[in-house]
């Protein structure tokens, strides 16, 4: 009797403890829901050119994976996406004429969320862009 006393004095504020506070689950990180949210815009503005791979139409519309132009400068992907793209750009070797409209109407969360996705996308290792960066950079 002793025994089961101690045991039961023992577990007890274990299993009250679980019950009344669960364990806290970490929320997940703020760029995964930068990267989640902006899958929903790239599929919705930017897949219809650059498809669903980022691997984009080669002379038409430029790769966004693995693309050498994106790593050069974020600060000019984000002027890229408020602005639109007019001039003849080259990426990975291959020149690109088509332009590209402004995405101004997005706003800055959506478009840093939509760079966020596109740089850690298919192979892609870029830096995570805040909506403050994005702010900073409208006319």
């Amino acid at each position: 009797m002793k025994y089961f006393l101690i045991l039961l004095v023992l577990t007890f504020p274990v299993a009250f403890n679980a019950t009344v506070h669960p364990p806290l689950i970490p929320p997940q990180d703020e760029v995964s829901k930068s990267i989640e949210r902006g899958k929903e815009v790239y599929t919705a503005q930017c897949m219809s050119c650059h498809m669903a791979n980022g691997e984009g139409l080669t002379g038409v519309y430029p790769p966004l994976a693995g693309s050498d132009h994106l790593t050069k400068n974020q600060d000019k992907s984000i002027k890229i996406l408020l602005t639109g793209q007019n001039e003849e750009i080259t990426v990975n070797g291959i020149k690109y004429s088509v332009p590209m409209a402004a995405m101004n109407s997005l706003t800055d969360q959506q478009i840093a969320d939509v760079l966020n996705y596109v740089g850690r996308s298919w192979g892609n290792q870029f830096d995570a862009v805040t909506p403050a960066q994005v702010k900073s950079k409208r006319n």
